[in-house]
């Protein structure tokens, strides 16, 4: 498909924004997912939302009037038969686990590389041609700040976030010329089950307090001293998915209290 004839289908045949949309979101149970699923349905798109979480992501659908799909992302030779067609992919879906690298255990680390940088490429990889064939298509990454930045005790987390945001940018290139673009939501700690999990690891991984960690590890570098709300990035996922952000591509939006102005 020549990109002439993909940007007329982008800008005539088709709505440049996410109402009457397929939305695939990926750990949409809770969290990220979630706030971005509901901001999603707000602005008219077909949520499609899938996470391990049968009852929750259920819970989900029939809030929104999407469709639910339960699949585990690091089964990765499942994700083409459970993946369906999408106009829109929104990749939230992450674990984190907190330890020095001499520590790390090998099986978590793989783990933690399927979930958040293998599953979003099988994702992606089968969602491209239906989005190509039409001209128009959005690839939302819910990157991080560490995948701008690194910390100690995160290796395969910021192993990952840094692989997504290459993927994302190769994403970008390829699929610029098909009306298709490419970005990365770099938050930084964000009010979710996850953040919450990690208040205690690093307790432990610091031999301090959780409340310790809060405000001298977590939000250390922050100008604004609060932790990100998930409806803060779902408006930014709206945001990169609407008209206003079509020719956006290849980029990182940061959210991030002011963390990476240094």
């Amino acid at each position: 498909m020549s990109s002439t004839s993909s940007s007329h289908s982008s800008d005539s045949s088709h709505p440049s924004d996410p109402a009457g949309r397929r939305a695939l979101v990926t750990g949409a149970a809770s969290g990220i997912g979630r706030a971005t699923a509901l901001r999603l349905a707000r602005a008219g798109a077909h949520v499609i939302g899938l996470d391990l979480n049968a009852h929750a992501v259920h819970s989900l659908a029939a809030e929104t009037g999407g469709d639910a799909v339960v699949a585990d992302l690091s089964e990765l030779d499942t994700l083409d038969s459970v993946v369906p067609e999408a106009d829109i992919v929104v990749n939230c879906a992450g674990i984190q686990q907190v330890a020095p690298l001499h520590e790390f255990d090998p099986e978590k680390f793989s783990l933690m590389l399927r979930i958040m940088l293998e599953a979003p490429f099988r994702i992606i990889r089968k969602s491209l041609p239906h989005m190509y064939e039409q001209g128009w298509g959005r690839i939302v990454n819910i990157s991080s700040i560490h995948g701008l930045r690194a910390s100690e005790f995160k290796g395969a987390y910021v192993t990952a976030k840094h692989g997504l945001e290459g993927l994302s940018k190769v994403v970008a290139l390829e699929g610029g010329p098909h009306g298709v673009t490419s970005n990365c939501v770099n938050p930084g700690y964000v009010r979710t089950p996850l953040v919450d999990k990690q208040l205690a690891d690093q307790a432990r991984a610091h031999g301090i307090s959780e409340e310790e960690v809060l405000h001298s590890v977590m939000l250390k570098d922050a100008a604004v001293k609060r932790l990100v709300e998930p409806e803060e990035v779902a408006e930014a996922v709206a945001f990169l998915c609407g008209p206003q952000a079509a020719v956006m591509t290849g980029t990182d939006l940061v959210i991030d209290g002011g963390w990476t102005v240094g």
